[in-house]
């Protein structure tokens, strides 16, 4: 891990980053020219579930902080969804369009081969359901595959479902009414997942403004919806008169800025980790901003690769109904803040670790207190 010989890259600053994980393991192919990183949060619940991130990170302690903070997302956000699954997440790091090959999937899939079942891999930024097939070749601790090999496919259908969801239950909470007709809703990322959380918000006859720096991400949207409005850029965007805000691309959106300037009701969105640092929140609170917790309400591909998982097969029907439930649990953590004076986050994190304590103790593994 170190780059540098200056103090804070020793080793033992690994260990303090990670101190709530159980296990961070590093991988190098020089063949092909992967260098992967695997994150395992907890498996209280079960073995940890996570995809994998394909990104030319600026450095390998990016790299690393950034799967820390996945993986314990996922831990959280199997734990919300009521999975026996714990939480796990691996990056690889490099500009997928010039370094991945089915070789060093293929690598990267004896890699987690060799963790034993511990962590299971599926789909992320930079991956694809093709690559998950490429891994199977050489792992059996895969999902999210293609449908022609039995797999789930592509989880981002579920994880807008998951999404809108959340959305209707904060809109229920925010207005009295989860009906999003006539509401104006700003979407940060129309890519994987953010493409079909428009379709939905159409559907019930919201208006959309879509911003994302990828034009053809964009031209693609506008050519299946017409209707839809673009903003320049996120700032032409958070300027508008919007109720809901919903950031679906990299994390980090929320801000202090946005967050003090924010004139949207609702903040629900699929980035992974969108609070720039804990304080953020707690500023949108003070507001009046509702922030629907990301790992709550984009569990819907979780929930999709999940169920791929499942002696009797893959069901979309199953797993569509599984992420039907993300609204009543979203509601379920405003409730829970509200009771307890705190910002959803702080609650959603309540009733995460709760279960994760009972199942944890059931199964003979003991977790400590953080809220």
């Amino acid at each position: 891990m170190p780059e540098t010989s200056s103090p804070r890259h020793h080793p033992e600053d690994l260990f303090e980053l990670a101190s709530e994980h159980e296990q961070v393991v590093l991988a190098h192919d020089a063949a092909t020219g992967l260098r992967a990183v695997v994150a395992i949060h907890s498996t209280a619940l079960g073995p940890a579930l996570g995809g994998t991130r394909f990104y030319p990170y600026a450095s390998t302690d990016d790299a690393v902080r950034d799967v820390l903070d996945l993986s314990r997302g996922m831990s959280y956000k199997a734990a919300l969804a009521g999975l026996d699954l714990g939480g796990g997440k691996a990056v690889i790091i490099g500009d997928p369009t010039r370094l991945k090959s089915e070789a060093l999937l293929r690598a990267y899939g004896r890699f987690v081969q060799s963790l034993g079942g511990r962590y299971r891999t599926a789909c992320d930024v930079g991956t694809y359901s093709e690559d998950m097939d490429h891994v199977a070749r050489e792992c059996d601790y895969v999902t999210g595959r293609t449908t022609a090999h039995g797999g789930a496919g592509d989880s981002s259908v579920l994880t807008a479902y998951g999404v809108y969801q959340g959305m209707r239950a904060a809109a229920e909470v925010a207005w009295g009414d989860p009906a999003l007709v006539g509401r104006t809703v700003g979407v940060a990322g129309v890519g994987k997942v953010g493409r079909h959380l428009v379709g939905h918000l159409l559907a019930e006859g919201a208006t959309v403004i879509v911003t994302d720096p990828h034009g053809p991400a964009v031209a693609a949207l506008r050519e299946e919806h017409p209707q839809v409005q673009v903003a320049e850029s996120t700032e032409a965007l958070l300027a508008l008169p919007l109720d809901v805000y919903a950031p679906c691309a990299l994390g980090g959106a929320l801000t202090d800025t946005v967050a003090a300037t924010l004139g949207a009701r609702i903040v629900c969105g699929a980035a992974n980790n969108q609070l720039a640092h804990p304080g953020v929140e707690k500023t949108l609170a003070d507001r009046g901003v509702l922030y629907a917790p990301d790992y709550c309400v984009n569990a819907g591909g979780l929930i999709q690769v999940a169920d791929e998982l499942d002696p009797s097969g893959f069901s979309f029907e199953r797993a569509q109904q599984r992420a039907t439930g993300i609204g009543a649990t979203t509601s379920a953590i405003f409730a829970r803040a509200a009771e307890d004076g705190v910002p959803p986050g702080v609650a959603a994190d309540r009733l995460a670790e709760q279960r994760m304590r009972e199942v944890g103790r059931l199964r003979g593994i003991w977790l400590p207190t953080t809220h």
